[in-house]
C-alpha cells in the first residue's frame, strides 16, 4: 500500500460545519437554545442565520457567531467559555480544520421547559 495522501481538495458543505458548531453549543449545559442571528433583510437569506450561527471560512480555518439562549440559572461567562471549547473541539476533531474566532452571543436568558 502506498502511504502518500491522495491528491485533490476536500469540500465541506457551509450545511455541515453549521450543523456540527449547532450541535457543539447545544451540547453545553445551560444552554437551552439558540437565537436567530439578529439583524435585517440581508440575514433573513444567509444560510444558519435562523439556526443561530454565523460562520465565515478563510482557507482552512473557520470563524464562528454563535447566538444562544441560556437557562436563569446557568452561569452564563462560564456556559460561554465552555460553549467555545466546545465547537473549537468539534471544528478541529470533527471537521478537521482550524478553529478561528469562536464568538458567543448571549441573546437572553430563559427558564428551562417544565419536567
Amino acid at each position: 500500500m502506498d502511504s502518500a495522501p491522495p491528491s485533490g481538495k476536500i469540500f465541506v458543505a457551509p450545511g455541515v460545519l453549521i450543523t456540527v458548531a449547532k450541535l457543539a453549543a447545544l451540547s453545553v449545559p445551560g444552554v437551552l437554545r439558540m437565537s436567530p442571528v439578529p439583524g435585517g433583510v440581508n440575514e433573513l437569506f444567509r444560510l444558519g442565520a435562523s439556526c443561530g450561527v454565523r460562520l465565515t471560512t478563510q482557507d482552512d480555518t473557520v470563524s464562528t457567531e454563535l447566538f444562544l439562549v441560556v437557562q436563569s440559572d446557568a452561569d452564563v461567562r462560564e456556559v460561554a467559555r465552555k460553549v467555545q471549547l466546545e465547537v473549537c473541539r468539534a471544528i478541529t476533531e470533527i471537521i478537521g480544520l482550524k478553529a478561528g474566532e469562536i464568538i458567543v452571543h448571549i441573546e437572553d436568558i430563559d427558564s428551562p421547559p417544565p419536567q
